[in-house]
């Protein structure tokens, strides 16, 4: 192969490479707001046309974590730390909104739970929770602030891989135990309800306050969308992918990971938290089952359902299990469990990067080939379809067959 044949191929002008950049993001951008669009001014009313409105508050619940998706393939699929305790985070955002639905009483009044246990005076970590601003920013900051120490601590000392998942575990176990034994400060195990508290002087069940809040998972899962986006696109996301492929590269590199590995772990968490206000307001109740071990390991399957480091395949992973949950256990309760352990083995041995991840590879090579289009490469395609490559090709292939 001469020397013109490979500076034909590899001459790629930079500002071609810019510009298909920029178009895929003006692409990827309207499909969003389509998406958004349709979940907002198209399914409500055409679910409630086929007499399945109850769907609607589903939607809506399974809309919000699906923004817990996002943090999880943020952290695991781009960064390569997989987090099976991201229930403390999902809870301490739903704890949040619902001590301050509680609290929405006549003055001088306490929750009625605290009366059950005893407790005549409202407990002083109680008191801020009055305030809707120090909520809103409550249910980001905690679990913010929990993740990042807890990473600070762990990722100081150069823990990675599946220590790091133990250790995650093992975090969110000790938050479960101490909430569940907190009768007189929490409810314990009875968590706290929101179903028949009011906000702004409506009763959160209320059609009104649903229908704003499946807004709000809506508005709120684009946002987390296009900042997942955002911070993987740049320099900061190929820092975080070259930490999950070679972190001692990285290190050797000049890059300290542990900052960057607390900070996209903060933000994962804070994601989660806004996933469980969201969630805690549409089911009406929060307790500490939400920290238990197997809700974590399932949000990590619904990542890997749909693909990681894809970010729209967590999204897809996230309904697509949900709705198959509720689905099932609709049709046959005593079953459902074993077609969800099936789905998880299958997507484990035939589907290893997921449903997306097997679109964006075989699956696209496939459509293409039915169409007649030429397959993609990973390289560049006039190397590929050079004679003189493949005959280097089915040279080298016959004596490796010959030794």
């Amino acid at each position: 192969m001469t020397v013109e044949t490979v500076d034909a191929a590899i001459d790629i002008p930079y500002g071609l490479v810019a510009r298909k950049r920029r178009k895929a993001l003006f692409l990827e951008t309207a499909i969003g707001l389509g998406v958004a669009a349709l979940l907002l001014f198209i399914v409500p009313p055409v679910m409630v046309a086929l007499g399945q409105g109850v769907r609607i508050n589903q939607l809506g619940r399974f809309l919000a974590l699906a923004i817990a998706a996002l943090g999880i393939d943020l952290i695991w699929g781009f960064t390569g730390l997989l987090s099976l305790g991201h229930g403390i985070f999902f809870a301490l955002g739903g704890y949040a909104l619902a001590m301050y639905l509680q609290l929405q009483l006549p003055p001088g009044q306490i929750p009625e739970f605290f009366t059950l246990y005893g407790v005549t005076e409202l407990p002083a970590f109680w008191q801020p929770f009055y305030s809707f601003p120090f909520t809103l920013v409550a249910i980001v900051l905690i679990p913010a602030l929990v993740a990042a120490v807890l990473g600070y601590l762990v990722f100081r000392n150069r823990i990675r891989g599946v220590y790091f998942s133990i250790l995650t575990q093992a975090a969110l176990i000790v938050f479960f135990n101490f909430f569940n034994g907190q009768q007189k400060l929490i409810n314990g195990t009875n968590g706290l309800k929101t179903d028949t508290s009011t906000i702004f002087g409506i009763q959160v069940s209320d059609p009104r306050v649903q229908t704003t809040f499946y807004v709000l998972s809506i508005l709120f899962l684009v946002g987390g969308y296009f900042l997942c986006r955002w911070l993987t696109s740049g320099r900061l996301g190929r820092v975080l992918v070259a930490i999950r492929d070679d972190e001692t590269r990285v290190r050797f590199s000049g890059y300290n990971p542990t900052g960057y590995k607390v900070f996209v772990f903060a933000i994962s968490a804070a994601l989660a938290g806004i996933a469980g206000a969201l969630y805690t307001v549409q089911s009406g109740i929060i307790t500490p089952k939400a920290m238990d071990v197997a809700f974590s390991i399932e949000m990590v399957i619904w990542v890997a359902l749909g693909g990681r480091a894809t970010l729209i395949g967590a999204i897809l992973g996230t309904l697509i299990v949900n709705f198959a949950r509720t689905l099932l256990s609709e049709q046959f309760p005593a079953f459902w469990l074993f077609f969800q352990g099936a789905l998880f083995l299958v997507v484990v041995t035939v589907l290893p990067m997921g449903i997306l991840g097997w679109f964006r590879g075989d699956g696209m090579n496939l459509l293409r080939s039915l169409t007649g289009r030429r397959k993609r490469v990973a390289t560049y395609p006039s190397l590929e379809e050079d004679p003189e490559v493949q005959y280097e090709r089915e040279t080298l292939g016959d004596r490796e067959s010959d030794r």
